[in-house]
């Protein structure tokens, strides 16, 4: 086996010893907590989760940021006098475009359940750092206007540093702790018709979880018929099972993301993408499910 870098290793110990630090989690809490209460339901929370686009608005966000404080710093270093403009311009491109981001990621950071301290720790970790970046390129800006060329070099580098912890540890959360990805990606249900449930046990206008092969499957009869989907949230993995239903309308315990039981369709956020449907048949007095997309 190939021994990892020292560099790989380290960033692997500072995440871990991030994760476990618990003097992390009174201060996680309590701004994960006030975040919801100021973002609440509805279509501010959409629009700052993507729900509208189809995936998280964060990640395309934050490539505008650090896009604009690195070339500036990269201005700096190759281009000291003839890009010093074009690097003041950028500086303060970051600068705006800093708070959209912020917002968009705080307030997928903010949705991590009480269960995910480890995502919660790490998360506090990069929103600091992303912020110390964010003062250090405000103070570069300040001096590049004042003449002070080589501070405002010095500081623009600090940023970029400082810049470079944060989005690792961005990366972490996104690709390593799933944080603001859809939970349903690799498990779109069972691929042949699943015998779930006898259909005496389904009653009208109730949820019930059931499991298709390893598969949590959400059932519903309404009005003589039997719907399914996907019982995992895509959102942040919550079961829908323990959430409230209206019709054929299905509202998320955890988040408040609103799901069509008919074809498993996004009604409304925090989520940004549809639940997985299943096709339902009664044989023999068994339910049985299987994946939509199969004829």
């Amino acid at each position: 086996m190939p021994k990892q870098s020292t560099a790989t290793a380290l960033a692997g110990r500072l995440t871990e010893a991030l994760e476990h630090s618990d003097i992390l989690d009174r201060p996680a809490q309590i701004l994960a907590a006030r975040v919801r209460r100021l973002t609440g339901q509805g279509k501010f929370k959409d629009l700052i989760s993507g729900t509208s686009l189809g995936h998280p608005a964060h990640p395309p966000l934050t490539d505008l940021v650090i896009g604009a404080f690195v070339s500036a710093s990269l201005l700096d270093l190759l281009a000291p006098r003839a890009g010093a403009d074009m690097a003041n311009r950028l500086t303060a491109v970051g600068i705006a475009a800093y708070a959209p981001t912020a917002i968009t990621g705080i307030s997928d950071w903010a949705d991590t359940e009480l269960s995910d301290e480890p995502s919660r720790r790490v998360g506090l970790v990069h929103a600091a750092a992303n912020s110390s970046a964010l003062l250090m390129y405000g103070a570069s800006l300040m001096n590049r206007r004042r003449g002070r060329r080589l501070r405002a070099v010095l500081l623009s580098l600090g940023g970029t540093a400082t810049l470079g912890l944060g989005g690792y540890l961005g990366g972490h959360l996104a690709y390593t702790r799933g944080v603001g990805v859809n939970q349903n990606a690799f498990d779109p249900g069972p691929d042949g018709w699943t015998s779930v449930l006898d259909s005496t046990e389904l009653t009208d206008g109730r949820l019930h979880a059931v499991d298709a092969d390893g598969t949590p499957v959400l059932l519903v009869r309404y009005a003589g018929r039997v719907w399914a989907i996907h019982d995992r949230c895509g959102h942040r993995g919550c079961p829908l099972s323990n959430g409230e239903l209206d019709g054929t309308v299905v509202t998320c315990a955890c988040h408040g993301s609103r799901f069509d039981m008919c074809d498993g369709t996004l009604l409304r956020g925090p989520a940004t993408g549809n639940q997985p449907a299943m096709r339902c048949r009664e044989v023999d007095g068994r339910i049985e499910v299987r994946r939509l997309d199969l004829r």
